[in-house]
This record gives structure tokens, C-alpha cells and sequence, in this order.
């Protein structure tokens, strides 16, 4: 049974999300990482599953009237919100990637000032209302300065590739020689298992992905894609700033599988860094939509 305080917890988050979807009544604005997420947490609640339930996860689509701009809000609700802060990031294809830092920045400073036991997420998109039209000032500039002129759209991809294994230095290099001739940031994670991630136009990824699978390499899939439709060539929605070359200390066993040789905590953290941890679950215990056939 869980504790009275995480039940009590559970019980604020539902009543939020009725809120949020009272003030989000229209299709696609909010979206649910996992569309069962509240049918688990209140099967919980209700004693019909003993299992403590998946975190909460979804993203709101708040438009900026005034400024006709959009403002994707991505949130994770810890079991233990409102009594710890929830994970927020909010990312807009009309801002570029320093101007996303010094916002979510803002946003974090926001939250920093508010009493622990708060239900916080409807003050976060009331302090994005209210706060980010300087952020957007340069682009709303540019569009009075040419209104006829149409931008050009890019479909910004970015692809996490799992593999049993990345040794070889060979095909370490075909790897980084690749992500910079296609202009792909991300990373590579050498060892066993080995892990990528690209991100960049879809165009050039997808070549990423044929030329590295080819000709023989086999235990590799591409787990999970996730891909936005952005103005422009989609930088402002990168989550590194170039192609790296992950090392973490290596141990023998973690007690879930013998041949996870690299650091997964330290991993999970990097992904954490780069608003990413979703992903950790993905890579290791879901199976992907690309296979090694």
C-alpha cells in the first residue's frame, strides 16, 4: 500500500489536470506522453492496482495571442509533487537556443520563490503569458519587417539508436565522420550496450541511419524518433550543441542484465542534463519501432 502522503499527492495531480483541461479544452493542446497515465494513477488510488503508477508526463501548447507564437510547455510530476518541484522545460521553434536557456532559466528562478506544496502549473503558463514577450521581440520584429515573404519549414528529427555493442575504432569514426558531414549533433556512447543520438534535419539523419546500419551491422535498432515540423533549420530545437564522445566509467553488473557494462546512473543523469530521462526507459525496456531486419 502506498503511504498517505504520496495517495495525497496523487490526489492534487488529478485535481490539477482537471484544471489544465478545463483551461486546454481543444484538441492537441495538451498532450500525454502515456494517454493510460491518469487511468493508472487513479486505478492506484482507487486500490485496484497495488503497482505505484508511471509519473505523469505530458507537454501543453499555450499560444501567445498578442505575439501569434507558441510556447510548448513539457512537464514531469514526480510522485512526491506538489511537495517537490515538478521537472519543466518550455521550448518555442521562435526562439533560438540561447534565448530558450535564459527563459527556462527565468522559469527555474520563478519556481526557486514559490512555498513547497504548491500546485504550480498553472502559475508557470500565467508567468509565461506574462514573461516571455521579450524573448520573442526579434522574431516578431521580422515578421512585420517581411510579412509576405514565406518562411521555409524544416522537419527536425532526432533519433536514439541502441545497439548491443559499440567497440571497434573503425566504426567509432565512420560514426563521428558521418554526424559531422550530415551537420548532426548528439552523441555516441562506446561500450557495451552502445547507445547514439542524432538530431538534426530528417533528410540527413535518416542518410545517418542508412549509412551506419549498412552493410553488416547487426543488434541495432532505432528506438524511438521524435520529430517537429519548425520554420527555419530547426536549431533552436537541438539538445546538444555538437556530436559527442560519451565516456562513463564502466561496471560489471547492475543487478537488471550481466552485460550492462556502462554506467547507467551516470547516463541517466546526462539524459537528465538535456531534458531527455523519458528516453532512459525507452532504450532499455521498450521495444523500438525500427528493427535490425
Amino acid at each position: 500500500m502506498m503511504s498517505a502522503t504520496v495517495k495525497e499527492n496523487l490526489e492534487l495531480q488529478l485535481l490539477e489536470m482537471e484544471m489544465l483541461f478545463s483551461m486546454f479544452p481543444n484538441e492537441g493542446e495538451i498532450n500525454l506522453l502515456d494517454k493510460n497515465a491518469l487511468v493508472y494513477v487513479q486505478r492506484h488510488l482507487n486500490d485496484i492496482s497495488e503497482a505505484l503508477p508511471p509519473q505523469i508526463e505530458y507537454s501543453l501548447s499555450i499560444d501567445m495571442d498578442e505575439l501569434k507564437v507558441k510556447v510548448d510547455l513539457h512537464v514531469t510530476l514526480p510522485h512526491e509533487y506538489p511537495h517537490t518541484p515538478p521537472r519543466l522545460f518550455a521550448r518555442s521553434s521562435a526562439l533560438d537556443r540561447q534565448q530558450q536557456l535564459q527563459l527556462n532559466k527565468q522559469l527555474s528562478s520563478y519556481f526557486g520563490s514559490l512555498d513547497s506544496g504548491e500546485l504550480c502549473i498553472c502559475g508557470a503558463v500565467q508567468w509565461l503569458r506574462d514573461n516571455s514577450a521579450s524573448y520573442f521581440r526579434n522574431s516578431k520584429l521580422a515578421s512585420k519587417a517581411a510579412p509576405e515573404e514565406k518562411v521555409a519549414t524544416t522537419t527536425f528529427h532526432r533519433m536514439w539508436i541502441y545497439s548491443h555493442h559499440i567497440y571497434r575504432q573503425e566504426l567509432r569514426k565512420k560514426i563521428f565522420d558521418n554526424a559531422k558531414h550530415l551537420n548532426l549533433t548528439g552523441f555516441c556512447l562506446a561500450g557495451k550496450p552502445g547507445v547514439m543520438c542524432v538530431e538534426g534535419v530528417k533528410e540527413n539523419c535518416e542518410e545517418f541511419w542508412r549509412v551506419i546500419r549498412y552493410p553488416n551491422w547487426k543488434h541495432i535498432s532505432c528506438k524511438h524518433v521524435e520529430s517537429e515540423e519548425t520554420e527555419g533549420n530547426g536549431d533552436s530545437l537541438r539538445l546538444f550543441n555538437s556530436f559527442e564522445d560519451l565516456q562513463f566509467q564502466a561496471h560489471g553488473d547492475y543487478g537488471l542484465r550481466n552485460d550492462y557494462h556502462m554506467d547507467l546512473g551516470q547516463f541517466l543523469e546526462f539524459l537528465k542534463q538535456h531534458q531527455s530521462e523519458h528516453i532512459f526507459q525507452i532504450l532499455f525496456g521498450v521495444e523500438g519501432r525500427y528493427s535490425d531486419k
